[in-house]
């Protein structure tokens, strides 16, 4: 089988926005979500500034519908709220979410509550709240409870491929419907702020002390963000079958390992640009008729020298115009893929371009530009998103507006 895949609701929560609206809003007025942290308490409250959701771990259990207490992590009371937000806008039924998949992407999971009661673990005899997070620490255990909470049982799975996760969370279930083996996946990912990410991150030395600038000449790095999102899947012939209609179809999309480095893409951008190759051709469109790239765009050196590379040499000198959103949101890490899909189907939406903040000075290595202005009527018919990840696992996902 070779049916099409349809996107018909999604759900987003992050630092700049509770919900789909209030992110929209946040990218259309450039408001953005880096600042102080305030609930991750770490040594580096004052010194590493990152995009987190303002919201305390009990309020993001109100906001879910959950009771507190209960050993939800953080990344879980995120993704819920996603889901909950997408089923909503997808209009699916309690018999539809039971009846559909579910793909969730996450890397550190409850790593956040492993942190705090690491110590605690350490007295063989405490009876303490680390007991009810002894599990979390499993990627998949966040899956396994979003999908007990909303009685979905068929076609369950996590991705973990670093900062592409919730991108093949998307082309996982793509693939499932597309093969005839599911008729609604619900896919994205989710990721909570966590003293290991941001320790990782800084021994890396590639998180930037003040807001981030991809794309530009003096990008120092990233800023980390916290957030989740996740889409509606649904098969052409659910659509028809419910009536329904779709915001965007899933037109191609394509995985590539270029295998050069554990944290970093290869300098020519051989991975990106096998992707986005791959991801044209199964939809059949040539690189001009793409309109609008959401790029993954961190803001640290390699990265930024990578994709542009490859975008340079997929589309000569008529590259579309490009933006990073990670200014607003920061890196929001697994989650970033199912975040900037979001992203692109409120675009078609509203029929705008994001522009590319703190956008000064161009690359040297470069000869195109960010887009740093915002783009309304803007047509657009065709978004590219990409999504690159350590160990040099690359996703392109192409969206057609409906």
């Amino acid at each position: 089988m070779n049916r099409r895949v349809f996107i018909t609701g999604y759900g987003v929560i992050t630092a700049i926005g509770g919900n789909g609206p209030e992110n929209f809003a946040s990218l259309r007025d450039r408001k953005c979500g880096y600042g102080r942290l305030e609930f991750l308490e770490t040594r580096y409250q004052d010194d590493i500034y990152c995009c987190e959701i303002k919201l305390s771990d009990e309020a993001l259990c109100r906001r879910a519908g959950v009771s507190t207490g209960c050993g939800f992590t953080r990344t879980t009371l995120l993704g819920l709220i996603a889901i909950r937000e997408a089923i909503a806008s997808a209009g699916l039924t309690e018999q539809e979410v039971r009846n559909a998949g579910l793909v969730s992407a996450t890397t550190a999971g409850g790593i956040r509550e492993l942190e705090k009661h690491f110590f605690e673990r350490q007295d063989l005899q405490s009876s303490g709240d680390f007991i009810t997070f002894l599990d979390t620490v499993d990627p998949g255990e966040h899956m396994e409870r979003l999908a007990d909470i909303l009685g979905m049982k068929r076609y369950l799975a996590t991705v973990s491929t670093a900062c592409s996760s919730s991108a093949n969370a998307l082309l996982f279930g793509a693939r499932l419907i597309k093969t005839g083996l599911a008729d609604c996946m619900i896919c994205g990912g989710a990721e909570a702020l966590a003293k290991i990410t941001i320790n990782g991150f800084n021994a890396l030395m590639i998180l930037d002390r003040e807001h981030c600038k991809p794309f530009d000449q003096n990008r120092c790095g990233l800023n980390l963000g916290e957030g989740a999102a996740y889409l509606v899947l649904e098969a052409e012939e659910s659509l028809k079958r419910y009536g329904k209609k779709a915001i965007a179809e899933l037109t191609g999309y394509a995985n590539f390992n270029d295998a050069f480095h554990q944290t970093a893409s290869s300098p020519e951008g051989a991975g990106a640009l096998k992707a986005m190759r791959k991801a044209l051709k199964m939809a059949g469109i040539n690189p001009s008729d793409v309109d609008y790239i959401n790029a993954h765009g961190t803001g640290t050196e390699n990265n930024d020298l990578s994709e542009g590379l490859a975008l340079e040499t997929l589309f000569g000198v008529n590259v579309p115009p490009f933006s990073s959103t990670k200014p607003y949101t920061g890196h929001t890490t697994s989650a970033a893929g199912s975040v900037e899909a979001a992203f692109c189907l409120m675009a078609f939406e509203n029929d705008i371009i994001y522009p590319n903040i703190n956008f000064k000075q161009p690359m040297e290595e470069l000869n195109i530009r960010p887009t740093t202005a915002l783009k309304t009527n803007a047509g657009l018919k065709n978004i590219l998103t990409n999504s690159l990840g350590f160990g040099g696992s690359t996703t392109s996902l192409l969206f057609a507006k409906c």
